[in-house]
């Protein structure tokens, strides 16, 4: 349990999807802040604008609850489930937020909710900021008026779901949004007892990732409207350090890393497999994977028993197969796919090894200090600085293979700096605790809700 103290107010987590074993750390960290919220005595809603089946809502939100990631399954709103009504076409709120007008010829459609709604497929990279008409349509299919866009969608559904809320219960709405694309929608919605507050689970930086890099194409707007947010959220302090530095401090303020639960106790470093070093993630070109092959060909070459696992799903299987079968690897390097129980994996391995090019914070780190798994990492924007600050692992220079070889052979071949290591990753991973999480929380909020709302 969390001694945090969350202000009595309704609590929404907004998210544009959440479905099992997509979109990596950031479906994991929204469903653990929900799960962390309720044990702390603020148990939020989960809203989704998915425009899925309400089967296919149904069945992700079973898997949650099967490997509790999530409570109970009433806890999901979703607005397309909640966009028909129970007698066919458009919920009343939905009729009611239309206006006169027809789709667009010029765009195809598709129907969801039942029927009850037909969306504009608009090809653009911005699609979210359309204004093409949303068709609304009654029991017998016929259209009942349009909605201007997705945003002019999503505010009437919250608009709705805030008043079902306060006639329950009087009080103020706090929205913890996950999204950017979602931000950019609401950040003008609501009233003087809405609050808004943004989280941040991405790197807002292309390559080289420096803090001068050119902004990623996507976060350019954001960066725009974050002084409206009532606070923003970042996961590691040097990102917020940063933005401050990029763009001053106003709205920019709040470091508040994404929380792992710790075990009771971390397995000893005497029942770990002592050649085993395991990466955990998506098998994706930002966590330079091929680069972690080719290195371990040389740890291997000192350490003949090393073996590594890459743990994860993801379009780069089949090239990762190909350059170890090409370094005759296949003894030393396997790829054993998807786990749901990433702790066992940690639980196991010597070393924990990433090698991504950036990250937002590192769930997959994180969760590795907190099982005391000896961390060796490429010092990249953003995530290894800050959790490794205290220790627990080795940070080696970013792209410098022959730094990255000799820690890696280091820690295999020295059982007392595992041993070291192990204990400082638990002790590093208390300031990652959910009770810390929530704290912070609890403090933004109560923060945000004691001034007048930004926006």
């Amino acid at each position: 349990m969390s001694d945090a103290e969350f202000p009595d107010a309704w609590y929404l987590i907004l998210s544009s999807r959440l479905i099992p074993d997509l979109d990596g750390g950031y479906t994991i960290s929204t469903l653990a802040r929900a799960r962390q919220m309720a044990d702390a005595g603020a148990p939020p809603l989960l809203l989704t604008v998915d425009p899925g089946t309400a089967d296919a809502h149904a069945a992700h939100r079973r898997t949650f609850v099967e490997r509790g990631a999530a409570s109970a399954s009433g806890i999901f709103r979703n607005l397309f489930d909640e966009a028909g009504a129970p007698d066919g076409g458009a919920a009343g709120w939905l009729r009611e937020a239309a206006h006169e007008g027809e789709a667009d010829p010029a765009l195809e459609y598709r129907d969801v909710a039942g029927g009850a709604v037909s969306l504009p497929n608009v090809i653009d990279p911005d699609w979210h900021l359309s204004t093409a008409p949303i068709v609304i349509r009654d029991a017998a299919g016929d259209p009942v008026g349009v909605i201007d866009g997705f945003g002019a969608l999503y505010r009437a559904w919250l608009t709705h779901l805030a008043a079902q809320l306060r006639a329950k219960t009087p009080r103020p709405v706090v929205i913890i949004c996950e999204s950017r694309q979602l931000g950019e929608l609401v950040v003008g919605w609501g009233d003087d007892d809405v609050r808004i507050v943004h989280t941040v689970h991405t790197i807002h930086l292309e390559a080289p990732y420096r803090p001068d890099s050119a902004l990623n194409a996507l976060w350019t707007r954001w960066f725009e409207i974050a002084p409206r947010f009532d606070a923003v959220l970042w996961p590691t302090a040097q990102q917020r350090d940063d933005v401050r530095e990029r763009f001053g401090t106003a709205a920019h303020d709040l470091v508040a890393p994404h929380a792992v639960r710790a075990p009771a106790a971390a397995v000893p470093v005497t029942q770990r497999d002592p050649d085993l070093v395991v990466v955990l993630g998506r098998l994706a070109p930002g966590k330079r994977l091929p680069a972690a092959v080719r290195a371990f060909a040389r740890v291997v070459s000192q350490v003949p028993t090393a073996r590594l696992e890459l743990w994860g799903a993801g379009a780069q299987r089949s090239e990762l197969e190909a350059l170890i079968a090409e370094r005759e690897l296949t003894h030393a390097v396997s790829l054993p796919g998807l786990t749901n129980d990433p702790g066992a994996v940690l639980d196991h391995a010597a070393v924990y090894l990433t090698t991504s090019a950036f990250e937002g914070q590192g769930l997959a780190l994180a969760e590795a200090l907190a099982h005391g798994t000896p961390v060796v990492a490429y010092d990249i924007r953003y995530g290894p600085r800050d959790m490794l600050a205290a220790g627990g692992g080795i940070l080696v220079p970013d792209d410098d293979e022959d730094a990255l070889v000799t820690a890696l052979v280091r820690v295999l071949t020295d059982a007392e700096t595992r041993e070291r290591l192990s204990t400082e990753a638990v002790s590093a991973a208390a300031t990652l605790s959910p009770a810390r999480a929530m704290q912070t929380l609890a403090a933004a909020c109560g923060e945000v809700l004691s001034r007048p709302r930004r926006r």
